[in-house]
C-alpha cells in the first residue's frame, strides 16, 4: 500500500466508494465521473503503478482483473450486449492515478476507438 495513493486508500476503506465487487485480490467500484452508463474501475489490492508493472510482478492478479471484469459485466447486465475494458498506462495515455486499474465501460454503444 502507498499512503499517498488514492486507490490504495479506497482499498483500505479510508475513502468511501460504491463497491460493486470485492475478491481476495480485487476491488471494483463505480467511477465518480462515469464516461458511460456503466463505468466501473477495477483495481488490484496490490499497489503497482500500471498494468505492465502488475503483469511483471503479479501476473495472476492481472488475470484476476479480467475475471472480475467479466463478473461485473454479468452482474451489470452488459455481458451479452458488449463492454469495453481499458487500461491507461502513463500520463500521455491519460492515467491520472498511478495504481494499476482497469476501466469497464458499457451500457450503450461505445463506437470505435479513434
Amino acid at each position: 500500500m502507498s499512503d499517498d495513493c488514492l486507490f490504495c486508500r479506497i482499498v483500505a476503506g479510508e475513502i468511501p466508494a460504491t463497491v460493486v465487487l470485492e475478491t481476495k485480490t480485487i476491488l471494483a467500484f463505480r467511477d465518480i465521473a462515469p464516461q458511460a452508463p456503466v463505468h466501473v474501475v477495477l483495481v488490484p489490492k496490490l499497489h503497482e503503478p500500471n498494468a505492465v508493472a502488475l503483469a511483471e510482478r503479479a501476473p495472476g492478479e492481472l488475470a484476476d482483473l479480467f475475471v472480475a471484469a467479466g463478473d461485473v459485466a454479468e452482474s451489470e447486465g452488459i455481458a451479452d450486449s458488449g463492454f469495453r475494458l481499458l487500461f491507461n498506462t502513463g500520463a500521455d495515455a491519460g492515467q491520472t492515478v498511478f495504481h494499476a486499474h482497469l476501466h469497464l465501460l458499457g451500457g450503450k454503444p461505445l463506437g470505435h476507438l479513434a
